[in-house]
């Protein structure tokens, strides 16, 4: 059986990414405009027959702008959100297409069993999400300020990471942000660096030598670019001997526009 991740938007302008196997497509997240998400699924081939869920990781805008829209067409999609993260989502959503998990649990949807896990953010009750299916191994980690062991845990057998590399220090310490938000994304409930992906990664590769598709994700439109993102990992990873080509894949999903779609 095969998985795939494909990328419609990952930014502060939106997230949704689509989770898939033969017979089971989840979106994750839907902060972005619905027909920018119907275009998406069109262009990965996926029948909206075949949309089974719509997991929520948390109540941002970003990552929630469009729930209602896709919840009131698809009338029988579920959306699958922790409690935090419910009693903070303003859209008015039926009762009966809401769905609560415990953050850490696990449970499935189709044959993909999916494993919520804290992230450090300042929301309700943000999650990363894990996707298995026969071995095979998804995992998402964006919109948080720091990488814990626990977090480390939860995704360092993952086939397929999408993990954040949201700005460059130095580029956000002298940008137009006002000081107040540029505190907020620096802080433990912020957003991952580049220098931080880089640092998770190499931890991720003396655990785990498992061969990997790393994909950078949440990049920032105005305190990084994705040249840049790609190089301080590179960096860091040969600073240790590792090396992309021999001991894993690294790639970055845009701002805006569908990613590949990458399979294992």
């Amino acid at each position: 059986m095969t998985l795939s991740f494909c990328s419609f938007s990952s930014g502060s302008s939106g997230n949704c990414y689509l989770i898939k196997s033969e017979k089971t497509a989840i979106l994750v997240d839907a902060g972005i405009s619905g027909k920018k998400i119907y275009e998406g699924l069109e262009a990965t081939g996926t029948p909206r027959g075949q949309l089974a869920a719509l997991l929520i990781t948390h109540e941002h805008s970003d990552h929630t702008k469009s729930i209602r829209t896709i919840l009131k067409r698809e009338k029988k999609l579920k959306a699958y959100a922790n409690w935090g993260t419910w009693s903070n989502i303003t859209h008015e959503i039926c009762d009966a297409q809401k769905e609560i998990f415990e953050t850490g649990e696990s449970f499935y949807i189709g044959e993909i069993m999916v494993r919520s896990f804290r992230v450090s953010h300042d929301a309700a009750e943000p999650v990363g999400f894990t996707f298995s299916s026969q071995g095979k191994q998804i995992s998402i980690v964006t919109d948080t300020g720091c990488m814990n062991e626990e977090i480390i845990s939860e995704i360092k057998e993952a086939d397929i990471l999408v993990l954040e590399a949201n700005h460059d220090v130095d580029m956000l310490k002298i940008g137009r942000y006002p000081w107040f938000l540029k505190k907020r994304v620096l802080g433990k409930e912020g957003h991952l660096s580049n220098t931080a992906a880089g640092e998770a990664i190499l931890k991720l590769m003396s655990e785990s030598s498992k061969e990997r598709l790393v994909l950078l994700a949440h990049l920032s439109k105005e305190n990084n670019f994705p040249e840049m993102a790609y190089q301080t990992v590179k960096n860091i990873l040969e600073e240790a001997d590792y090396y992309i080509g021999k001991h894993l894949k690294l790639n970055i999903v845009s701002r805006e526009n569908l990613s590949l779609i990458y399979k294992i």
